[in-house]
């Protein structure tokens, strides 16, 4: 019998682990990475567009959306960035289009309620030749201490009912 509310609480743990991970902000897997980073931001703010260069993407890489302008990030280089359209509907997702060579993903890009409190003037042209590789980077970038105590949160209550469960079904088994 034990059995059965230890597969309980694991089954009731996973599924709230896994309702925890927003489908949104999850990129549609290519031949080649690449991200959009953040990938929450205000109308008006600045998105930084990352291309991992492998087999797949060597050539000059082509970014687009309904929220920014056209973006190319040349070959040899692996990142470009945009500036959001002040026009972007605060709560929307929006796709980003990345295509290189052969092969073309879509990634999600977020737009925030509120806006940025400066206007940039002067948008930096300059883009490292070779860049470290260090892989996606911050996976869990997209979660907040909030999140993640919540998260814990149901999880630990989960597995504290479960136990509990148990332990008064054994009492009464023994009585």
């Amino acid at each position: 019998m034990r059995a059965i509310g230890l597969a309980s609480a694991v089954l009731l743990g996973a599924g709230a682990l896994t309702s925890c991970v927003p489908a949104a902000d999850a990129a549609i897997q290519t031949d080649f990475g690449f991200s959009v980073m953040p990938s929450t931001v205000a109308a008006g703010g600045e998105v930084t567009l990352r291309v991992e260069r492998n087999k797949a993407c060597r050539g000059e890489a082509a970014v687009n959306s309904e929220v920014f302008d056209m973006v190319t990030i040349p070959r040899g280089e692996s990142w470009a960035t945009a500036v959001v359209d002040w026009d972007a509907e605060p709560g929307a997702v929006y796709d980003v289009e990345f295509e290189c060579d052969e092969s073309s993903g879509t990634a999600r890009l977020t737009i925030a309620g509120g806006r940025p409190t400066h206007h940039p003037t002067h948008h930096p042209t300059h883009h490292p030749h070779k860049g470290v590789h260090a892989g996606e980077g911050g996976t869990l970038a997209g979660f907040d201490l909030k999140e993640i105590g919540l998260g814990a949160a149901l999880i630990a209550g989960s597995l504290g009912v479960a136990y509990h469960f148990s332990r008064r079904r054994a009492d009464e088994d023994a009585g």
